[in-house]
């Protein structure tokens, strides 16, 4: 569990960190997700990277987090909306409803990707890691990982244009 720590910590704090504005609290909910881990590992399946296992957890505990602090709960548009650097209390309420359909419709789009395809946008959008990292993370190279990016963000929009997302 030691070398997972190693390898994952810095990616799990930057991942909270991402979520939570809060330095300190990062590192503390960070600790606690590789607490749960240690003590639920029998229970990893190896369906996916270890690393988007642990960021799974750490996303949990930070959503329960909030929940026993009677917070209100951010939505991936919520994210997606900061990452562009918009501010969602400048839009009006129409746009906010018409874009969180259309997030709806792209993570429903992400879904039918291949696993990797989604794992290397998630990261990449959610995460914000660099193509570099993403291709560390998942055992292949910068360029693998810049191209798949770009070919499954280029599915992603045939799929907006009727043409379905799984479709090459």
């Amino acid at each position: 569990m030691e070398e997972i720590y190693q390898e994952n910590a810095k990616l799990v704090y930057r991942f909270l960190l991402k979520y939570c504005r809060d330095p300190q609290l990062a590192e503390e909910l960070t600790q606690e997700t590789f607490l749960r881990a240690m003590n639920s590992i029998d229970r990893y399946d190896y369906s996916c990277k270890i690393s988007v296992w642990l960021c799974q957890i750490a996303k949990h505990i930070y959503l329960q987090y909030l929940a026993k602090r009677g917070k209100e709960i951010p939505s991936e548009e919520i994210a997606l909306d900061e990452m562009s650097g918009r501010n969602t209390a400048e839009k009006g309420i129409e746009e906010q409803v018409i874009r969180h359909y259309e997030l709806m419709d792209v993570l429903k789009d992400m879904q039918k990707l291949p696993e990797q395809m989604r794992e290397v946008i998630y990261l990449r959008t959610m995460v914000e890691l660099s193509f570099r990292e993403i291709g560390d993370i998942l055992g292949k190279s910068e360029n693998w990982a810049r191209v798949t990016f770009y070919r499954g963000k280029e599915r992603l929009l045939r799929g907006r244009n009727g043409e379905g997302p799984g479709r090459t």
